[in-house]
């Protein structure tokens, strides 16, 4: 195997530089002497902040440039954060491993709130998902939801200013920032389905690299990766998008395997539910099942409406 660097693709984001860094430091204490260094690039998702990302073309922006860079020799790999990424990658591409996931949950962040149900009537919450939309319109809809963009600072500025009464943000991303102190609550998977693969970091590089996935072979996390591939089936059985409120959460207990699979509608009026478990070997066809469940108890005609909106 050869000694030269190997190149990390990474957004600029301060949250996507802690993970391509914490990459970078698995990396070196796997492989004592290796050379790693940062090649942080803008995306897409990262220049246009005045519309959601519904508007403009969904979570796959945030990755292109990196797996631009990666085709022309720029980089040899790139980390993502696996709620970022399509379920189908561009043809020689793979996620060469994930590494353990950290907690999946959404953390509420208010000003004076200790919970959801604590919020006062009428509160003005923050969050550009229309899964966390969805969710908190369904167990209250009250709330008056704002449109969040931005990084994590940015968005807590918002919150600070006194503009929001709380903000919904992953609780993995607030902890590996520094700022789990400012989590108000972790809210549950009943209150707040998370999304696929949410609190999952992955590693981009291409598929006939096998001196680099040679590399990322001890990063990987078995565990981890069997529930991300539960719930990114389910998410692509469905044809999950960023227009379309999708969550799922997949949790192994042996070698059993749980997963708790939602739709709903955007303004929170209807939500399509429901949960399965099997065999963890089986995890793909367990997140394919369970769409199709969803799909035929109703969710079909609104995934289909809002593909057509």
């Amino acid at each position: 195997m050869t000694t030269s660097a190997l190149r990390i693709a990474t957004r600029k984001s301060q949250l996507a530089l802690w993970q391509a860094e914490h990459v970078a430091q698995l990396l070196r204490h796997s492989h004592p002497g290796i050379e790693v260094e940062l090649v942080p690039m803008s995306t897409k998702g990262d220049l246009i902040q005045d519309r959601s990302l519904a508007a403009i073309g969904g979570k796959g922006l945030f990755i292109k440039e990196l797996e631009v860079a990666m085709l022309e020799g720029h980089a040899d790999l790139a980390v993502h954060s696996m709620k970022d990424v399509p379920y189908e990658l561009p043809d020689g591409f793979v996620i060469g491993a994930v590494l353990e996931r950290a907690d999946p949950r959404d953390a509420l962040v208010g000003r004076a709130a200790a919970s959801l149900a604590a919020l006062p009537q009428g509160a003005r919450v923050g969050t550009s998902s229309l899964r966390r939309q969805a969710q908190l319109l369904a167990t209250r809809p009250d709330l008056s939801i704002h449109a969040l963009r931005g990084n994590v600072g940015t968005r807590l500025r918002r919150l600070d200013d006194g503009e929001l009464d709380a903000i919904v943000l992953a609780c993995a991303g607030l902890e590996r920032l520094g700022w789990e102190s400012r989590i108000t609550a972790r809210l549950s998977p009943r209150e707040s389905l998370p999304a696929v693969s949410q609190g999952i970091i992955g590693i981009e590089c291409r598929a006939d690299d096998a001196a680099t996935l040679a590399r990322l072979a001890p990063l990987e996390h078995r565990p981890t990766r069997i529930v991300m591939d539960a719930e990114r089936s389910f998410s692509a059985r469905l044809g999950g998008s960023c227009q379309s409120p999708i969550a799922a959460h997949a949790a192994l207990d042996g070698d059993r395997l749980h997963l708790d699979g939602l739709v709903a509608e955007p303004d929170g009026s209807r939500l399509w539910r429901d949960t399965v478990a099997g065999r963890a070997d089986d995890a793909a066809a367990l997140g394919a099942g369970l769409a199709t469940r969803v799909l035929e108890a109703g969710a079909a005609a609104l995934l289909t409406r809002l593909r057509t909106d």
